[in-house]
């Protein structure tokens, strides 16, 4: 920690925060087996099957059914101890992508076993995600949130080329079988973090089901969490379908061979470790509620240029500047749950959060592929992005009026609790 209690550097923060490294150095070691599980997966699928429906099929057990079941996995996240949560979600992923690494199945539980793997993902992330303020000081939310963000993100680019030099030498299995070893180093990692026990918000436990239930209407009946979630899946569902857009772009629209294709996918990336570190250094100078409705407005209009770009070149320009735009996001979400939500509630607010969102973005790619069919991908990312920097300015005006001057907390000083909307005694039973 740095003296007179200012906030810490980056580097002295991973330097003298051991259980905080551990948990960083486990996000970055997970990131490193999805990017080749994932690689390994989809090729696993085209070599038994050959269908695109299949992949199709392979990505909708991947973020689809862990979406559906955010709400308990939010409810659990807040009801068990969250160390031993997240080892045992490595650990039972691990013996998952053993299992299909191991043994050739047919594609129906092959895919039923990815969704569970992923649900077990999904679980991991909220009792992460609501595990830094238990590890850092509160000044330190920040550039802690950042430098995982760096991270972790960070092998977006270099995942990809790993598995490139990786797979003609250990092939498909050989992958699988390093993405499992993967869940076994980061459950070693995280026996070193402290107990992360539950916080109760009443006392006693209710039942788990009814703990689901307060996490979605805390969602809702708490005003600037609400905004914040129909805000940002409004962005998402605006902008999603970049995804599907920008590989039209590139070669019927700009022509582009196929490398320079790869390379446009790669802006965001670019941003993204450029905006991370930024933020590492510089993201405790402003308030949480600026830093959303920037995000949101600069990822926007990143996506709306792309769609009126000339070059392949503008094209990746733009993209790199939607990642800063998304690091904005990333940060600043985090942040605002952490120091908004009681830590009793955290696990609940991120998983349905999330899930939300992720639902927002199927919804993005079912509604885009027939728009840019129609319409063509210039228009389906210029109006998506237009559109969505109108909500970006929406969302950022209504939060700064809903929340209190005393909500967001001073860079440098402790948030009040009692000054929070909903308040850290926030009762499911009183709430209306």
């Amino acid at each position: 920690m740095s003296a007179n209690g200012s906030p810490s550097g980056a580097w002295d923060l991973l330097r003298r925060n051991a259980a905080f490294r551990a948990l960083w150095l486990s996000r970055i070691t997970l990131f490193i087996g999805d990017a080749l599980g994932t690689i390994a997966l989809v090729l696993y699928v085209v070599g038994a099957e050959g269908s695109g429906v299949t992949v199709a099929l392979l990505f909708l057990a991947v973020d689809f059914a862990p979406s559906l079941l955010s709400p308990l996995s939010g409810a659990l996240s807040d009801r068990v101890d969250r160390k031993r949560l997240m080892v045992g979600c490595d650990l039972a992923q691990g013996a998952i992508i053993t299992s299909i690494a191991l043994v050739d199945m047919p594609i129906v539980p092959l895919l039923a076993l990815v969704a569970v793997r992923s649900t077990l993902g999904s679980l991991f992330q909220p009792a992460s995600r609501s595990s830094v303020p238990d590890l850092v000081r509160e000044r330190d939310l920040e550039t802690a949130n950042a430098v995982i963000g760096f991270g972790t993100h960070g092998f977006d680019l270099i995942g990809p080329l790993l598995g490139a030099a990786l797979l003609p030498l250990i092939g498909v299995r050989g992958m699988l079988f390093v993405d499992a070893a993967t869940f076994l180093v980061s459950a070693l990692l995280l026996l070193g973090l402290p107990k992360l026990a539950p916080v109760g918000l009443d006392g006693d436990r209710v039942p788990f089901l009814r703990e689901a239930g307060d996490g979605l209407r805390f969602l809702w009946q708490l005003p600037s969490l609400r905004i914040l979630t129909i805000g940002f899946c409004a962005v998402v569902a605006l902008n999603g379908v970049d995804d599907i857009a920008l590989v039209f772009l590139a070669q019927d629209v700009l022509e582009g061979i196929d490398s320079q294709t790869s390379l446009l996918y790669g802006g965001a990336g670019v941003g993204l470790l450029i905006g991370f570190l930024l933020l590492a250094r510089f993201a405790t100078r402003f308030p949480a509620v600026a830093m959303i409705g920037a995000g949101f407005l600069i990822s926007s209009l990143g996506n709306a240029i792309t769609g009126l770009s000339v070059t392949i070149w503008m094209a990746f320009a733009m993209q790199a500047v939607r990642g800063l735009g998304i690091s904005l996001i990333e940060v600043s979400v985090q942040t605002f749950v952490q120091r908004t939500v009681p830590k009793g509630m955290q696990g609940r607010a991120f998983a349905n959060l999330f899930g939300a969102v992720g639902l927002s973005a199927g919804l993005s790619y079912a509604v885009g592929g027939p728009l840019i069919d129609l319409a063509g991908p210039r228009f389906a990312l210029a109006a998506g992005g237009f559109a969505g920097a109108v909500v970006a300015v929406a969302v950022a005006r209504t939060l700064s009026r809903v929340i209190r001057p005393t909500t967001e907390a001073i860079p440098g000083q402790a948030a009040d609790a009692t000054a929070r909307p909903g308040g850290a005694d926030w009762n499911p039973d009183e709430a209306g």
